[in-house]
């Protein structure tokens, strides 16, 4: 039975529901990560004994569930887009931009499917809007592209932000630090086509790479369509 399915213990003194639950442990993860979300943690938030959250949740994963659910509400549109390109790719912005809200999601994302009610309707939405243009497996094949290619990006942006927040260097700091090294590096000509990438290419900051990498996807899942 998983934890949508169970229902909750009756209230007692103090009110909680799984709604509080969540809402305490997400504030927790916005604030510190996951390393800062646990059961007694979030118990201490709602000013209630850890027993009692047993009867609502049974594990830190159960809570996780929970938690991922709870922020895939903030991808689905409130209008649904026009067309499966304009589908897809705005699904992948309020992704990301849910991912930069909670950073802590960026951790979670992919792996099983997510089988809360707010995971599946976003599920729902990416198939639905591709449903009919093609045989069921090429439309499992594309929505699983654009999504592999949605957490694989946000994945290294977060990765970045954490990085700078670790070292104390933004991007162009770092990039200085290390210049000399990467200068040296280059210039032994075993390099040539990074070389040619660190002189000749055109930098771009993190919501443009993204938004780049996403047209480049969604222009080979329309070709794939086209071809089915």
């Amino acid at each position: 039975m998983t934890v949508w399915d169970r229902p909750e213990p009756p209230t007692r003194p103090v009110p909680l529901d799984r709604e509080r639950i969540v809402a305490a442990a997400v504030e927790l993860a916005d604030e510190g990560g996951l390393d800062e979300v646990s059961l007694r943690k979030v118990a201490a938030r709602l000013k209630a004994g850890p027993m009692r959250l047993y009867g609502y949740i049974a594990t830190k994963e159960e809570l996780f569930d929970l938690m991922v659910d709870e922020v895939q509400a903030e991808i689905l549109p409130e209008v649904p887009p026009g067309d499966w390109r304009e589908t897809l790719r705005v699904l992948a912005r309020r992704t990301r931009q849910a991912v930069l809200r909670h950073e802590w999601l960026a951790d979670l994302l992919g792996g099983r499917p997510a089988l809360g009610p707010n995971g599946l309707a976003v599920t729902e939405a990416r198939l639905a809007a591709l449903d009919g243009l093609a045989d069921i497996d090429t439309v499992m094949r594309a929505a699983e592209t654009v999504s592999a290619y949605t957490t694989g990006a946000i994945r290294r942006e977060v990765a970045n932000l954490r990085a700078e927040r670790a070292t104390g260097l933004s991007k162009s700091d770092w990039q200085r630090a290390n210049g000399p090294h990467v200068t040296r590096m280059l210039a032994t000509g075993r390099f040539p086509a990074l070389s040619k990438a660190v002189h000749e290419a055109t930098h771009v900051d993190a919501e443009e790479s993204f938004e780049t990498g996403l047209d480049w996807v969604l222009d080979a899942v329309a070709a794939k369509l086209a071809r089915s």
